[in-house]
């Protein structure tokens, strides 16, 4: 005799349970869930034993370290993952709907690096092609740009990330490579086979230790065991580069901020052996319905916007 189809018991909120087994399906992490949906682990797994119970059916089964979906699993998943995602995501496009028939805004967070060197070509073009929209970008940093998101305030973030939170999708676009810079007639200008060792007897002039520039410049020291010494912290990437110019310190920076303009008046050498290249792109928050305005504009952030002579390196980073 062929067995009962599992039968949901329509009892209770079916959201809650239903967002917990999709968040566990595609992370494979009750841990993982649980950090995404801003739960507690034993919270996510009340929510799945429940919809099991429910169903009838077992739908996750550990394999090595990770939980993966048994077939019907698999059946529910392909169901409920549109289903989730759309309410998830009902409360902006209800708002987008009710805007009527106006050119409605877009809010856009992004550093002070990419709104100087990066974005301005984008918002050039977004507005000859968008004029009724009313465009504010948000000039913040790190957590502050992330709070924005995860709040709605904004649409998107643009700029790099170097550790992407559970809760957001980072899609990066452009890299840029680490660029050492001095003053024309600094030692270390000419020198050959430079090596990060050349570096250590000269006070470094770097943004403030909150930034990344700063973590990433002090892991690489670290990681070498070279010592290296801070003349001076300031922000801005052009503040930077007037200092040194003056012979106050060198720098490591990246190629987005460079332009022809500086290679006159600074020695540029690559430290692409040494630094890893820093990612620009779009962060947005996962499940987020992007309203018409934010995927347009996100499809204008393209590699083929920039053609060679824009920037001196169009290979990206921020601080």
């Amino acid at each position: 005799m062929k067995p009962a189809a599992p039968r949901f018991a329509y009892k209770g909120d079916r959201l809650k349970p239903l967002r917990a087994f999709c968040q566990t399906a595609r992370l494979g992490s009750v841990s993982r869930a649980a950090e995404a949906l801003y739960l507690s682990q034993p919270a996510v797994t009340l929510q799945l034993q429940a919809l099991e119970r429910d169903i009838g059916v077992k739908l996750l089964e550990r394999s090595g370290r990770r939980l993966v979906m048994t077939r019907e699993g698999e059946a529910l998943y392909e169901l409920a993952r549109p289903l989730v995602e759309g309410l998830d995501g009902i409360e902006g496009a209800f708002r987008e709907r009710i805007r009527g028939l106006d050119g409605g805004e877009l809010n856009v967070a992004a550093g002070t690096s990419t709104i100087l060197y990066l974005l301005p070509r984008i918002v050039e073009r977004f507005k000859a092609e968008h004029p009724e929209v009313r465009l504010t970008l948000h000039n913040v940093t790190g957590a502050s740009g992330l709070d924005l998101l995860r709040s709605d305030d904004v649409d998107m973030a643009v700029g790099s990330m170097l550790d992407v939170p559970a809760d957001l999708d980072y899609a990066p676009v452009y890299r840029f490579e680490p660029m050492l810079i001095t003053p024309p007639d600094h030692p270390l200008a000419d020198k050959p086979d430079l090596s990060l060792q050349d570096l250590s007897p000269y006070g470094l002039i770097l943004p403030p230790q909150r930034l990344t520039t700063y973590r990433m410049v002090d892991l690489v020291f670290q990681r070498n065991r070279v010592p290296y010494t801070v003349a001076l912290e300031v922000g801005g990437w052009e503040i930077i580069k007037q200092y040194v110019a003056m012979g106050l310190g060198i720098s490591i920076v990246t190629a987005i901020c460079l332009t022809e303009a500086d290679h006159e008046r600074l020695a540029v050498r690559s430290l692409a052996g040494y630094f890893p290249d820093r990612s620009y792109g779009v962060v947005v928050r996962k499940g987020k319905y992007l309203s018409p305005q934010a995927r347009a504009f996100s499809e204008l952030i393209k590699p083929d916007l920039f053609v060679r002579g824009d920037y001196y390196d169009t290979g990206p980073s921020e601080r």
